[in-house]
This record gives structure tokens, C-alpha cells and sequence, in this order.
């Protein structure tokens, strides 16, 4: 059986789906490229045996259909330096061989049969569905994906959680230290749902989904979701289990407010890290008039650092204490010019915002104060 496709759309779909592989597999076909050919389209598929990615290309021309699995790592290499022209594939099943054909030249391949590879279990046919633009699921998951946990005790911290309303779409993530909430208020319904995204899925997710405002289709029930983005697919196994009542942590009233450059304080706050105890990574901030002063010490070194810039401040004097390397993540997930910081007291958490709010959506970011010895 012979077809023919072009090799940069081959190359392109082949090092989007080799994410989702690892490098080591308990079934040896894991490793392998699922080839199938239907009607002239040719199928793509991974997997990890709890993540699948599919995807399709058109091939230039086909006989017939076959379905065959290919070694991943020997088959990218080769494919992905060639410039665009088109690549034959001669498929011998009873050989168990590929011979692929180009245009200075050939190889040959081992192939084994795919009947072999696992299949994704389906969800259910009471899955729930949310469709939303690519563009705002991409951003969600980057704006959240930093703030999730890596905790064997908690797994369900260890994702991103989707939780459907009457009101909105909350996309939510916390490691117990940050917590990061979104709301999409074009997207909502009477029926609750709610399901917890694992970090891989999300990963793959952020790097595959375009910018064309196309939309994305998720389907899911209690234990997996299927996400259909543009000309793919990712079947995954959901986190199962109870997330914390995330509403419950954010404070309704933080009457001191802070704005100042984010920037400006992403740089400063670099500049000072650095000086900060190891252990602790703690970074004082006190604010008062319009001065932001941020202050780290390692007395155990000697060493200490201080710096001042302005901003615009409302509320009572105070010193407060947050982790640095987390307040730089915080910071480094917007993408607007100035941020509002609300305050409370020093022992209760900090609420941090854009200072414009992106369309249609509202995104808080929480940071827990750490205890400063004044």
C-alpha cells in the first residue's frame, strides 16, 4: 500500500503529537506513531496510555487504507529535516516494513501492527460540554498553570480546575501558597459541572491551540474529557476527587489599594530577590504615601537590599511580607501595565489585579503574607 503527503505538514503534526510520549513506557508501543489511513485522510495518534492526541493531515495521494504504528523517535528525526516536498510511503504488512521515499533518497522502517495500541476510553454519552473561543482557553491556561501544586498528598491541587456555574466559567489553580481565578462570563449554565484538568493535557494544550478564535469543543464526565481544538484531538484521565472550596480563601474586603507599574515592580523585585534568605525567600514590602519600599535580608551572609519607587496608594501605613520567587510568578502572568495590589493587614492574604480587567472576564490573583520580624 503506497500514499504520498506533504513533509512539512507531516513533520508538524508528528512533533506536536511526540509531547505527549514519554520516554519511558511500560508498553513498548507507546512509543510508537499510530498510522491510519481512511479515504485519503491519514490519522495520526499518541499516547502515555492515560493522554491521547490525534490528528489528521490530507494526503497528496492514497491507495486504499491501512493502519500500521511506527517507532516515534527514528521517523521524526528523519522527517523533520527535510525541506517542503512530497514523501512516499510504501507500506509492507507483510513484511512488517515502510519503505519512504523522498527526493534524493530513501529509507526503510520497522512497523508493528497497531491493533496493539491501547485505545482511549470514551466519555460517557452523559458527558457535559463547554465550547469556548481557543484564544480564551489558551490564555486561561497560561495565566493559571503556574500556580498549581506538585503534591503526591493532595493530587487534586496538582491541576487546573474548571468549575461551570449559572454565573461564569472559574478556571482555578492553587498550591495552597497562590491561588489564581478566572472568570469567562460568556461562558455559563444552569446545570453545575466541573472537572480537574491534569498539568500535561493543560501543557499540551497551551502550545497547540491557535490564536483564530476558532472554537474548542470539551466533553466530559466524571473520570476523562475529550477536547477537540481545530484539526485535533486530546482524550485524557481527569483527576478525580473534591477540589477545596477556592471561594472560601479569597477576602471580600481588602480596603488598602495599591497601583503601581508592573513592570517596574517585576524589575525591582528581581533586583532584590537575590538577597533574600534561601529558606524562606521572603521580600518586605511596606507602603505608605506614594512610596513602595521592598526590603530582603540574609543576615546569615550579610547581606541585605533595599529599594524604593512610587505608586499610587490608599489606605493605612503597612509592612507585609510575601514569598519573592511567588510574587515574580504572579506578576510575570499578566500582561497588562499596572497592577492593583489589596490589602488587608499583614496576616491576611493579598489580592492581586489587573488594572484592566480583559474583556468579558475577570482574573484575581491571591498571595498568602509570609511573618516578618519587625
Amino acid at each position: 500500500m503506497r500514499f504520498t503527503v506533504s513533509s512539512t505538514a507531516l513533520s508538524s503534526k508528528l512533533s506536536a503529537l511526540a509531547r505527549v510520549i514519554n520516554s519511558k513506557n511500560a508498553l513498548p508501543i507507546l512509543g510508537d506513531f499510530v498510522f491510519e489511513i481512511t479515504d485519503g485522510i491519514l490519522h495520526l495518534t499518541a499516547s502515555d496510555s492515560e493522554n491521547v492526541m490525534k490528528t489528521q493531515v490530507e494526503l497528496a495521494e492514497s491507495e486504499g487504507n491501512v493502519r500500521f504504528a511506527i517507532g516515534n523517535h527514528d521517523l521524526l528525526e528523519a522527517v523533520k529535516g527535510f525541506s517542503e516536498q512530497p514523501i512516499t510511503f510504501d507500506v509492507n504488512q507483510e513484511q512488517n516494513l515502510v519503505k519512504i521515499t523522498y527526493q534524493n533518497g530513501l529509507f526503510s522502517l520497522p512497523i508493528e501492527n497497531a491493533d496493539e495500541f491501547p485505545q482511549a476510553q470514551p466519555v460517557s454519552d452523559t458527558a457535559n460540554t463547554i465550547v469556548l473561543p481557543n484564544t480564551v482557553l489558551a490564555e486561561n491556561i497560561n495565566r493559571s498553570i503556574f500556580a498549581t501544586a506538585t503534591d503526591e498528598l493532595r493530587p487534586v491541587m496538582n491541576g487546573i480546575y474548571f468549575d461551570l456555574t449559572a454565573d461564569c466559567l472559574a478556571v482555578v489553580a492553587s498550591d495552597g501558597h497562590k491561588l489564581v481565578r478566572n472568570r469567562v462570563y460568556a461562558i455559563k449554565s444552569e446545570q453545575p459541572a466541573s472537572f480537574i484538568l491534569p498539568k500535561k493535557p493543560a501543557n499540551l494544550l497551551k502550545n497547540l491551540l491557535g490564536k483564530d478564535g476558532d472554537e474548542v469543543i470539551i466533553r466530559f464526565d466524571e473520570r476523562n474529557a475529550e477536547i477537540n481544538y481545530g484539526d485535533g484531538t486530546i482524550q485524557c484521565r481527569l483527576i478525580e476527587g473534591r477540589y477545596p472550596n477556592y471561594n472560601s480563601v479569597i477576602p471580600q474586603s481588602n480596603p488598602n489599594e495599591l497601583r503601581v507599574d508592573r513592570l517596574g515592580l517585576l524589575a525591582a523585585l528581581r533586583r532584590v530577590q537575590p538577597f533574600a534568605n534561601d529558606s524562606s525567600n521572603l521580600i518586605r514590602f511596606h507602603v505608605e504615601g506614594s512610596t513602595l519600599q521592598l526590603d530582603a535580608e540574609d543576615y546569615d551572609f550579610s547581606k541585605t537590599a533595599t529599594e524604593r519607587m512610587t505608586c499610587e496608594y490608599q489606605g493605612q501605613p503597612m509592612s507585609i511580607g510575601f514569598k519573592g520567587s511567588s510574587f515574580i510568578e504572579v506578576l510575570s502572568n499578566f500582561d497588562c501595565a499596572e497592577v492593583v495590589i489589596q490589602l488587608a493587614d499583614p496576616s491576611r492574604a493579598g489580592l492581586v489585579l489587573p488594572s484592566e480587567q480583559p474583556e468579558n472576564q475577570d482574573v484575581l490573583m491571591l498571595m498568602m503574607p509570609m511573618l516578618i520580624n519587625d
